[in-house]
């Protein structure tokens, strides 16, 4: 017990991404930040995503020249400041108001990419409107192609450079999480009364973001779902368009629609990256949906060394799926990726917080990329190598 008769620690100021993940928990209704924090079934590899990273260890290194250090990267032609990408996350603006504008703010502040999803509360004409830097943006192929030309055709208008293309969604994956706390399925009456207990002991959520956030614009989408404007109009119409049916083949359409770079977001296998640099992607997202879609699959740090040696010199290599500091981004970039895509660290960041949140998190990040450099006798990403890292017998 603290000073103040609490039992827990006093938490003064947030430090890292962690404890913006437990305030999060705190201010969000507890199936907003379920669908944050959650994985796909037993959420084994949500959980390998990071328990993978935290295994590797550091290779420390002293009495270096480390006073002067670089950060800055270039990938898919963008200078970035940070190896670093606030990656697409579904719903943002249902955890704080108007969250995707926040979040590409501070991504901007920072000098890394702000990646829009198609799923966003914000549409992507909001969130370039807000900025100087038009953001990249995340794309599902939905079964009514007018509907992804018109996506397409925004994203280019508003000056998008990167499209980022999402391909392991083929189905949505069961996230037991969601279906425990009445996000999805059929909920009984007992459910529907303890969500709405959960919705009235979070007053500041509702007075925020619910009431003056418009959490239910569904932004890119706003005028293609039908009936009421409820996440579960929202989710039975995003779950229909969801196209099973799309294959390697359809690259060539997206390429016809799309004139700037393309990134295939999804790749966890070797022999399809191989196939997507055969097609002439620009990129890939080593990723595994944050452990949301299959699970028992590996952990995007263990799979993206093979990829890395399969297409690393022919297309930009990106990553995700548990990056939570400046020490993980360090220890993927030695592993051979160009820069890391974070999702959760900045949702949690913004239900806290909301800009600053961010910001805060992407200079922590940074300070601890700073250190890790320093320490491990390194002054320019571009030279983090496996060398860097302690070799396992």
């Amino acid at each position: 017990m603290n000073l103040f008769g609490q039992d827990r620690p006093l938490d003064l100021a947030p430090a890292s991404v962690r404890d913006y993940r437990e305030r999060a928990r705190r201010r969000l209704p507890r199936q907003l930040f379920d669908y944050i924090d959650g994985g796909a079934y037993e959420e084994a590899t949500m959980a390998a995503n990071e328990a993978d990273l935290a295994a590797i260890e550091l290779r420390q290194r002293v009495l270096r020249d480390v006073a002067d250090r670089h950060t800055a990267v270039e990938v898919l032609g963008q200078s970035l400041a940070l190896p670093l990408v606030l990656a697409p996350v579904g719903l943002g603006g249902m955890f704080a108001t108007r969250a995707e504008v926040q979040a590409a703010r501070a991504a901007e502040r920072f000098g890394v990419p702000f990646c829009e999803s198609t799923v966003s509360i914000c549409s992507i004409e909001e969130v370039a409107a807000a900025t100087s830097t038009p953001p990249w943006f995340q794309l599902y192929v939905m079964r009514d192609r007018s509907n992804t030309e018109e996506l397409l055709a925004r994203a280019a208008t508003v000056g998008s450079p990167v499209l980022v293309l999402t391909v392991d969604l083929a189905v949505v994956g069961a996230r037991y999480r969601d279906t425990r706390n009445g996000m999805v399925g059929d909920i009984p009456p007992l459910a529907k009364l303890a969500r709405g207990l959960d919705l009235v002991t979070h007053p500041r959520w509702v007075r925020d973001v619910a009431l003056r956030g418009q959490p239910l614009a569904f932004g890119n989408l706003a005028d293609k779902v039908p009936g009421a404007r409820t996440p579960d109009a929202f989710r039975s119409w995003v779950d229909g368009q969801f196209d099973p049916s799309v294959t390697w083949d359809d690259l060539a359409w997206v390429r016809e629609q799309w004139p700037g770079k393309l990134v295939l977001k999804g790749i966890l296998d070797a022999d399809d990256a191989r196939e997507a640099a055969d097609r002439g992607v620009d990129g890939i997202v080593v990723s595994n949906h944050g452990g949301r879609q299959l699970d028992d699959v590996p952990s995007t740090t263990a799979a993206l060394p093979a990829i890395v040696d399969a297409v690393g010199d022919r297309l930009d290599v990106l990553v995700d799926g548990g990056v939570r500091s400046g020490l993980d981004v360090v220890k993927l970039l030695a592993l051979g990726a160009k820069a890391c895509l974070v999702g959760r660290a900045w949702a949690y960041a913004v239900a806290a917080r909301g800009e600053d949140g961010v910001k805060h998190v992407l200079a922590t990040m940074r300070n601890e990329l700073h250190v890790a450099m320093a320490l491990t006798g390194v002054t320019d990403v571009a030279d983090l190598t496996p060398d860097c890292l302690v070799a396992r017998p």
